[in-house]
């Protein structure tokens, strides 16, 4: 005999059955393998485990009474053992999910020693089903008895039969057996057993139909006359609940089953996606709990966020936000924030009106996370940033900033912040009354590098925004020091470095707070991180502006130290075009525009970088070298002989091109052959070219017009040299 532990005791236990001969000899003997179930329905937390066991030893006559001290140690782990974490979600799914839907009205109470006798009923008509059904329903409600109904190998075969033989008959019947096998499906270890016999399947199969059903309901509810149409329509909501109860079962059955992923493909690739997206319409809220669950579930994976994407899911889940069903808000919301990671699936959600939805759920707590973070990634995009201002998004995530105090502020709010501030409509709004002040005093007390960052993203704005900071420049050039973090003093060099205001003295500021100094040293490469050193690149072009700091920061010798920058970093476009920047901010004055033509290279450097690959570096370049030539004659001279020879070669390349297509250009050469320029430099051709048209100049020079024209097109509306 063995003992094993369930919810109740299991006995296990041997019949042997011997047939005694004429003389009391044995004849025959066979053996059969029984067990016995002791349900202990009084055992809990307070129960005496001794008399507990004493009892069950006593009445049950198959524990000899030398096993008493067993008994009592499997009683005591029952007593004190955790429930699992599947009993636990059982418990959940049952008391919410069956709570609505109790089967076949019966008076009668449901035993598992009464099985077979349910069994049988599965064989009789609709009726008698439904009522076998609905008794082995009671049974698999319960946990504990799952594994007893396994056991039994016809239930479950004949319950599956009965499903695929007669769905169609009874929607009743049909809701009543996949609940049963959603009792099954609540538990991993089962999901083999369910698979077994195609439940699956067939659910996807029901579902499709049902859909099809409600198509035609529809249809018909339209053509009905309107004194019909009442009494249609009471029918229409009877048959409706039912459907909808058949939705709900079968589709947590597969949502169970969707566990494993192969199962999942399947039923994506049976369309369980627009299947689901197509319930969205319904209004029952348990029906959408599930299918939004499940379309939560398939949603991490890309194909099924796509078919979501075709098929204006979205749309559909907007008119659910916001919605007094919790939960199904809730669960709404993480839909749609695993969705809003998609470009293309935030904007349907801004099209969908989700941004002044989503922004009224930040005043309720329990939302406010989520909400918060699908307005995070809508943000991302700036041509959504826009639609944030004509909310009460902004003012509400103000106020959450300032009721922070000096705790940490949640990374999710000051980001959206972060975000937002980057649109001008919506940084007037952050700004206004006392808002920048507030943020100005948080970010300065508290060393905070985010909301510094929102503080350095209102100051890009032109207009009144940008204005309001010359309260607090010096602030924020008090911050320029190496007692700070680099990345604090990052955004506030960024901020300083956005304020081109022509009311700002930058000289007195510089004076005053002694930055020449730090930004000259900061300038040494390896001095700092790359980021700092780049801002500090970007506030000199800033401060360059003004003639006097210009000149300050001349006299400074910053202009070397800026071109041994430039050497160090020629790999790195950005540190390039933020120098060049400098340079030409400075050739503006005078003082500045002497020291840089006489006393350094730094026209040298311009000229190497006049054909740089990168358009943004010539066309500061260019500019640059413009002003330098209008005002130096010797550089203006080596500037155009720079731009002659660069222009030159690219006609010479030109030309080298075309004699090399002989098949191209037959008019090149003679009738034997032979060209007509022969074996000499196309250069020493004086009769190609035309002094007449203004190209040669009187000394035979060609002019660096020439090859301007030329490169900007206009010589080739002659004829001349058009391809």
């Amino acid at each position: 005999m063995s003992i094993y532990l369930s919810n109740a005791l299991i006995v296990q236990y041997e019949v042997e059955a011997t047939i005694l001969g004429e003389l009391g000899a044995p004849m025959v003997g066979e053996r059969k393998e029984c067990q016995k179930i002791i349900r202990l329905k009084s055992l809990n937390s307070n129960t005496d485990i001794s008399s507990l066991a004493q009892k069950v030893v006593e009445e049950c006559r198959l524990i000899h009474p030398s096993k008493l001290r067993e008994v009592e140690q499997l009683l005591f782990y029952l007593q004190h053992r955790k429930q699992s974490n599947d009993n636990q979600e059982k418990k959940c799914i049952s008391s919410r999910d069956f709570k609505s839907y109790q089967g076949m009205e019966l008076d009668e109470e449901a035993s598992i020693n009464n099985i077979d006798e349910y069994v049988e009923l599965l064989y009789e008509d609709i009726q008698e089903k439904i009522r076998g059904a609905t008794l082995i329903f009671q049974l698999a409600r319960n946990p504990d008895n799952l594994e007893e109904l396994i056991q039994n190998e016809t239930v479950l075969g004949a319950l599956a039969r009965v499903l695929r033989e007669e769905w169609k008959q009874s929607v009743d019947l049909a809701t009543t057996i996949i609940y049963i096998f959603f009792c099954f499906s609540s538990f991993s270890q089962f999901h083999g057993l369910v698979t077994h016999f195609k439940i699956g399947a067939l659910c996807m199969n029901i579902i499709e139909h049902e859909l099809k059903r409600y198509d035609l309901w529809q249809d018909e509810l339209q053509k009905k006359k309107k004194k019909e149409h009442e009494k249609s329509f009471r029918k229409y909501q009877s048959l409706l609940i039912k459907q909808e109860q058949l939705l709900t079962v079968a589709l947590c059955l597969l949502l169970n089953l969707a566990e494993d992923t192969r199962t999942e493909l399947k039923m994506r690739n049976k369309n369980i996606v627009h299947m689901l997206v197509k319930i969205l319409d319904r209004e029952d809220e348990e029906l959408l709990l599930v299918v939004i669950s499940f379309l939560k579930k398939l949603s991490i994976f890309l194909e099924n966020k796509n078919d979501m994407a075709e098929t204006f899911a979205v749309g559909k889940l907007a008119r659910l936000v916001p919605c007094e069903h919790e939960e199904l808000l809730s669960t709404t919301l993480r839909l749609l924030l695993n969705l809003s990671f998609d470009t293309s699936l935030r904007s349907q959600m801004v099209q969908a009106g989700l941004v002044p939805k989503l922004s009224s759920l930040l005043a309720d707590e329990g939302q406010r996370q989520l909400s918060m973070c699908i307005l995070y990634h809508i943000s991302m995009d700036d041509r959504f940033k826009s639609t944030f201002a004509d909310t009460d998004c902004i003012p509400q995530l103000m106020k959450m900033v300032f009721d922070c105090g000096e705790e940490k502020m949640d990374v999710e709010l000051i980001s959206l912040c972060i975000n937002l501030a980057a649109n001008k409509s919506n940084a007037q709004v952050i700004c206004e009354g006392t808002g920048l002040k507030m943020l100005m005093k948080r970010a300065v007390k508290m060393k905070d590098v985010l909301v510094m960052k929102m503080i350095r993203n209102l100051s890009q704005h032109n207009g009144p925004t940008k204005s309001l900071f010359l309260d607090h420049v010096g602030d924020l050039a008090a911050q320029i020091t190496e007692e700070e973090t680099e990345e604090f003093v990052i955004e506030c060099l960024g901020t300083l470095a956005n304020l081109t205001i022509p009311d700002l003295d930058w000289a007195l500021v510089l004076k005053e707070y002694n930055l020449v100094l730090y930004l000259k040293d900061r300038l040494k490469p390896g001095s700092a991180e790359d980021d700092l050193i780049l801002e500090v690149v970007i506030m000199i072009g800033t401060v360059s502006m003004d003639d006097s700091c210009a000149a300050m920061l001349a006299k400074s010798g910053i202009i070397p130290a800026l071109i041994e920058l430039l050497n160090a970093q020629q790999e790195d476009d950005e540190f390039v075009c933020q120098i060049v920047y400098v340079f030409y901010q400075m050739v503006f004055h005078k003082a500045t525009r002497d020291v840089i033509i006489k006393d350094t290279q730094a026209p040298a450097y311009l000229i190497d970088l006049m054909h740089d690959k990168n358009a943004e570096i010539r066309k500061v370049c260019d500019n640059t070298l413009d002003i330098i030539a209008e005002y130096d004659e010797e550089w203006g001279k080596k500037i155009q002989t720079e731009k002659f020879r660069w222009y030159n070669a690219q006609w010479l390349e030109m030309v080298e091109n075309r004699q090399m297509d002989e098949a191209g250009e037959p008019f090149l050469y003679e009738e034997d052959g032979e060209s007509f320029i022969g074996n000499r430099d196309i250069l020493e051709r004086p009769d190609l070219f035309y002094s007449a048209d203004g190209i040669i100049s009187a000394d035979a020079a060609i002019s660096p017009e020439f090859y301007t024209d030329f490169y900007s097109g206009e010589l080739t509306q002659t004829g001349y040299m058009s391809r």
